[in-house]
């Protein structure tokens, strides 16, 4: 079997890296093609060195650009590649730009593509990563759904074949990792911090970062916290902060801002914090799983199941509400016990072996395959 993986972002890579190592334990050398998406040295290059995984077969050097520019290349790149090697199956995971470039690029060279992550809904379409989701798990002959719940968003849009409920890769990722940045991460040290002594913070998707009165709030929000802040801040962000004159107003004693950190670093922050508030839907993910609980800077959220389970909360850029619920946090042990504890919704960390033992299981029966119907009636 030829199985081609294909990324271009940091949580891809996180995510498919225990579906790779579990193509490796079944002796089968995925090709690895990596559209450059998120370009940044710092942001791809070490997270790839620090999970340990194979060389990358292709650097597709994408980069930035308008939604349709980004995506445009991407496919036009994606499938130059794939004209050359042939894969079985393409896989992608999750709701990017890359994504729809490659599932796109796959279905139409007759190439079945395999969707991690499928089924995921904000039922928000201002979101290109909702759009991203809904087209790509409409190209997909394969779909690995985290949650019951992701499953059956597929079926209310009829997609009822060759769809299976695995659990999340995140899990897997989280787990094989947590446990190494323990032992290896110093950044506690390097930054000075105290465990569950500091709010962490990312927030970089376009509804909140993009727009002046947006990032405004956000600012506002942060520099009205009273515990330490710890913000590693995406270039996205940092542009756009410059770019309105905000950046200087997050030069607070309290407030600790970071270039890109790798995995690793990063992991051991997350552990580590007292409060998680992001605008990423992996970050909630990895928030429950680690126990901590999540403030998630959105109106809506592509994981429900976090916020059902109780370790998530949405709180948009609303000032009040986000520090009402801090100093719920921070004040209220029980209620801060009851998040933290929350259970994780997202599986027993063995998505990326069953995600490989059921595309292995497919290629084997001859079912991993573009389908096509027969409507001609029978001969009277």
């Amino acid at each position: 079997m030829k199985p081609a993986i294909i990324f271009g972002t940091r949580p891809e890579i996180i995510k498919l890296s225990p579906v790779i190592r579990a193509f490796l334990e079944k002796n089968v050398k995925p090709l690895l093609i990596h559209t450059g998406q998120h370009y940044d040295y710092e942001m791809s290059k070490i997270f790839l060195e620090e999970l340990e995984l194979p060389e990358i077969d292709y650097h597709l050097e994408v980069g930035s650009g308008t939604q349709a520019e980004q995506t445009g290349s991407a496919m036009i790149k994606i499938e130059k590649v794939l004209m050359k090697e042939k894969p079985d199956v393409s896989i992608v995971q999750g709701d990017t730009n890359t994504v729809l470039a490659g599932a796109l690029a796959s279905v139409k060279l007759l190439i079945p593509v395999a969707h991690v992550e499928a089924g995921l809904r904000s039922y928000d379409r201002t979101m290109p990563e909702e759009i991203n989701r809904i087209l790509a798990d409409h190209a997909s002959e394969v779909l690995f759904a985290p949650t019951e719940e992701a499953k059956k968003n597929l079926e209310k849009e009829g997609i009822v074949e060759n769809v299976y409920v695995v659990g999340n890769t995140i899990v897997d990722a989280v787990l094989q990792n947590s446990e190494i940045a323990e032992r290896k991460s110093k950044i506690l040290k390097e930054l000075g911090l105290k465990e569950k002594e500091y709010i962490l913070v990312t927030a970089h998707r376009k509804e909140n970062v993009d727009y002046r009165e947006k990032l405004e709030k956000l600012v506002d929000i942060l520099t009205s916290l009273s515990l330490t802040v710890v913000y590693p801040m995406h270039p996205r962000t940092k542009k756009r902060l410059e770019e309105f004159g905000l950046i200087k107003k997050l030069n607070k004693d309290n407030i600790i801002i970071t270039k890109p950190l790798g995995y690793l670093d990063f992991l051991k922050l997350e552990k580590n914090a007292k409060i998680i508030m992001t605008d990423s839907g992996g970050i909630q993910e990895e928030a429950i799983i680690l126990g901590v609980p999540c403030l998630t800077l959105r109106y809506n959220t592509e994981r429900p199941e976090t916020v059902k389970a109780g370790g998530n909360i949405l709180v948009g850029l609303e000032k009040e509400r986000v520090l009402y619920y801090v100093t719920k946090l921070l004040e209220d042990k029980e209620f801060y016990k009851k998040m933290a504890s929350a259970k994780n919704p997202f599986g027993d960390g063995n998505a990326g072996k069953r995600i490989v033992e059921i595309l292995l299981e497919l290629k084997a029966k001859g079912k991993l395959k573009v389908r096509s119907s027969n409507f001609l009636d029978p001969l009277e």
